[in-house]
């Protein structure tokens, strides 16, 4: 009864791909319950929990403010500003025209910065903790008032 070098090589195979099925098994991390995480943030983690809030509040806000200021009667609305712009194209100033209708971009933002960074702060929670989401919050916080400051420069309202 001879071991040859294919039965070797078989059984060193079967073995390698047995364990590579058992890490597979154990390493499967757990499904992330977004609706467990809000429990947890709203009884242990005050300090997450009203930024998250205030989010989603100033989100909401600015959704009206950006669907109170579309202006589809106009034809013709200024959707863009840029010092390149108007250098490249010899004028003065840089406001770009367009369809109202590339102003939808400013309610599509909202609904993303308000929800959608929302759940992101809850998944980087989960895996990073309250410090890591507070970043996330507080930096889309940042980016709202930004784009809010950006509508407000195109309407010429400030």
């Amino acid at each position: 009864m001879s071991i040859s070098v294919i039965d070797i090589w078989c059984g060193f195979y079967y073995n390698l791909r047995e364990m590579k099925e058992t890490e597979l098994k154990t390493e499967k991390e757990p499904k992330l319950k977004l609706k467990a995480t809000w429990k947890e943030i709203s009884r242990k983690q005050k300090g997450l929990m009203f930024p998250m809030i205030a989010l989603l509040v100033l989100a909401a806000i600015f959704l009206v403010v950006s669907l109170v200021t579309l202006r589809p009667q106009g034809t013709v609305v200024i959707v863009g500003y840029g010092d390149v712009y108007g250098e490249m194209t010899r004028l003065s100033g840089g406001y770009r025209r367009d369809s109202w209708l590339n102003m939808l971009a400013f309610p599509i933002l909202a609904v993303g910065f308000g929800v959608v960074h929302n759940v992101l702060a809850l998944r980087v929670y989960r895996k990073y903790g309250k410090n890591m989401a507070l970043l996330v919050v507080y930096a889309t916080m940042l980016m709202i008032i930004g784009a809010f400051t950006v509508l407000l420069r195109l309407l010429g309202e400030w």
